[in-house]
């Protein structure tokens, strides 16, 4: 990978103000955009909780309101004292079928990343349309991308939850926003730190990602994590990153990562780790994962594309799509494998916890490194093989840790909920 930096030719248009595209500008004039629609929905949600519309509403729009603002469930909210029960419980099944639903997760994830990963460096750091006189142009809106890959899993949830029976939705449809906002953050902080951030900077900021999605889980859900859940964490995030670092001194990697990029990527891991976190404790709702995809792509579209409409950067990005078909046919398979990723993200955050997909996350890292070794022929260094081995270990540790926990009286049934 061949990372952009701010001091690069052809990152800026001619055409275009450097401050007008200087990452802070861009990124306060989405949040701007977002402002727009989110401020007078909470004015909204203020205004009917002040009426007591749950008790004095009436009408044929009552039901939607009530679903948006309160919910189905008898005492709406995260500290309500309601009945919840374990993942296991809530499916009975054996270890083996578990750890059938598990693999099957890994290798959703990986095959669905994988090719988005490579989709998404095309992207944001080749140019289109170059010739022997043409330069080419790049892309250079990272929320039309977001926009993109929200609108097609948004589709497809909807026509899966009309199609199929699904459970009684008891979540109020406004806490979807709060993952959207998020979400949407994140992938933008993504698609931006490419243009900012080396090699070796990206790769240590991706691996190390287990260890505050833990902390935001405690302050997000109040969970509470074994002393060997965070040495196993730390283990892992070593690990992947020898292994990935040792792999990262090509001559063809770049070693500059600027202060923004920094600040980009830690905006990518705060946004990242409390996303995945509060789609956790919605879960906490009887709701399929399918709901949950169908709810928190709704609010990224209507914030995507808000924003999209009020810098007028639609057209803009339009225009530029019908100037580049590979640019559209990159965009609408980037979108496909953010859609089939997204059912896989949610199932597993749903099954197993936030932490344990981050895991696998964090291992997608190393996979992709290993395969290209593999299809290649690429030399795997000394660090790299220790890097590897300590993954392992760790993952033995946290599955024989976790299997002495549940043979301990009562182990199993503890903090159902709170246990990844």
């Amino acid at each position: 990978m061949t990372p952009i930096t701010a001091s690069e030719p052809g990152l800026v248009p001619e055409h275009q103000d450097i401050w007008a595209d200087f990452w802070l500008i861009r990124f306060l004039v989405n949040l701007s955009g977002y402002a727009t629609i989110i401020l007078p929905g909470y004015l909204l949600l203020q205004y009917f909780r002040r009426k007591n519309y749950l008790e004095t509403g009436h009408g044929p729009c009552f039901p939607i309101i009530k679903a948006c603002v309160f919910g189905n469930d008898p005492k709406p909210g995260f500290q309500e004292d309601v009945s919840v029960v374990s993942r296991i419980e809530e499916t009975p099944s054996s270890s083996t079928k578990q750890a059938l639903k598990l693999l099957a997760c890994v290798v959703g994830l990986q095959m669905s990343y994988l090719t988005w990963g490579v989709l998404q460096e095309r992207v944001m750091t080749r140019s289109y349309g170059k010739t022997e006189t043409e330069p080419g142009e790049k892309f250079h809106d990272s929320q039309f991308l977001v926009f993109m890959n929200r609108i097609l899993a948004f589709t497809v949830a909807g026509v899966y939850c009309a199609l199929t029976k699904q459970p009684r939705h008891g979540a109020p449809m406004y806490k979807y926003s709060f993952a959207s906002l998020s979400n949407v953050m994140s992938s933008w902080c993504q698609y931006e730190a490419l243009k900012y951030i080396s090699f070796p900077t990206q790769v240590l900021a991706k691996a190390s990602k287990v260890i505050p999605v833990m902390l935001m889980g405690k302050v997000v859900s109040r969970k509470s994590y074994e002393y060997w859940e965070y040495l196993t964490a730390m283990l892992i995030s070593l690990g992947v990153s020898m292994f990935l670092l040792a792999r990262g001194e090509s001559k063809n990697s770049s070693t500059v990562t600027t202060f923004s990029g920094v600040v980009i990527l830690t905006g990518y891991i705060l946004f990242d780790s409390f996303t995945s976190n509060w789609q956790d404790a919605l879960f906490k709702h009887k709701m399929s994962s399918v709901q949950m995809m169908f709810g928190v792509n709704l609010f990224s579209c209507l914030l995507t594309l808000g924003s999209l409409l009020e810098q007028g950067a639609l057209l803009e990005s339009v225009s530029f799509m019908a100037r580049h078909s590979e640019f559209a046919c990159h965009a609408a398979l980037l979108s496909v494998c953010s859609a089939f990723g997204q059912l896989f993200i949610f199932y597993t955050i749903g099954q197993f916890g936030a932490a344990v997909f981050t895991i696998i996350m964090t291992l997608r890292q190393a996979l992709a490194i290993l395969l290209s070794c593999l299809i290649y022929g690429h030399s795997i260094t000394k660090v790299g093989v220790l890097g590897v081995t300590i993954v392992f270990v760790a993952l033995f540790l946290r599955v024989y840790a976790r299997s002495r926990v549940k043979k301990r009286p009562g182990g199993a049934m503890q903090n159902p909920v709170q246990k990844v």
